[in-house]
């Protein structure tokens, strides 16, 4: 499995899934999944919400509307919106994320940092956590992770946790 760390804009990202940070009720109010839910569509909520509630550690695959990519994968990273929470979320949910790419044969996966906007994890713990976790996990069918940073600090912190 090949992991790329760019900075970007997850909702222009041609790939085959990419993943919306999310609560358990997934409102997509709020946060990125509020920016997705933005560039995509209402659809993707609403095929979403049949899902609900989707607890942390796990996660759910929609289609992505008017996204460029192919799949949303929902992935809740708190129980309620704008709520604090710790790194063993992020570990969770990323297990999530590769498990739900690999149960629908999902090639090529975009993901965001997880909790460093509204859940509040520090930008090196987070990119920490992830890369671990990318790194621990044995993909069968994802063959290419892209991790996205909407800003330079997060880019920062994931190039420097990719070199630990």
């Amino acid at each position: 499995m090949k992991i790329e760390i760019i900075k970007g804009d997850i909702t222009k990202l041609k790939v085959e899934a990419i993943v919306s940070p999310a609560n358990s009720d997934i409102t997509m109010g709020g946060g990125l999944a509020g920016i997705i839910r933005r560039a995509g569509g209402e659809g993707i909520k609403e095929e979403a919400k049949k899902y609900v509630p989707v607890n942390v550690g796990e996660a759910i695959v929609t289609n992505a509307g008017k996204l460029p990519a192919k799949f949303v994968i929902h992935a809740p990273t708190m129980e309620k919106p704008a709520q604090r929470i710790s790194g063993e979320n992020i570990r969770l949910t990323m297990r999530a994320i590769l498990e739900c790419a690999e149960k629908n044969n999902i090639r090529e996966v975009a993901i965001p940092g997880l909790g460093t906007g509204v859940g509040g994890v520090p930008c090196k713990e987070a990119a920490t956590i992830m890369l671990k976790a990318l790194r621990d996990f044995k993909a069968r069918t994802i063959r290419r992770v892209i991790i996205v940073a909407f800003d330079h600090n997060l880019y920062l912190a994931f190039k420097e946790a990719e070199s630990n």
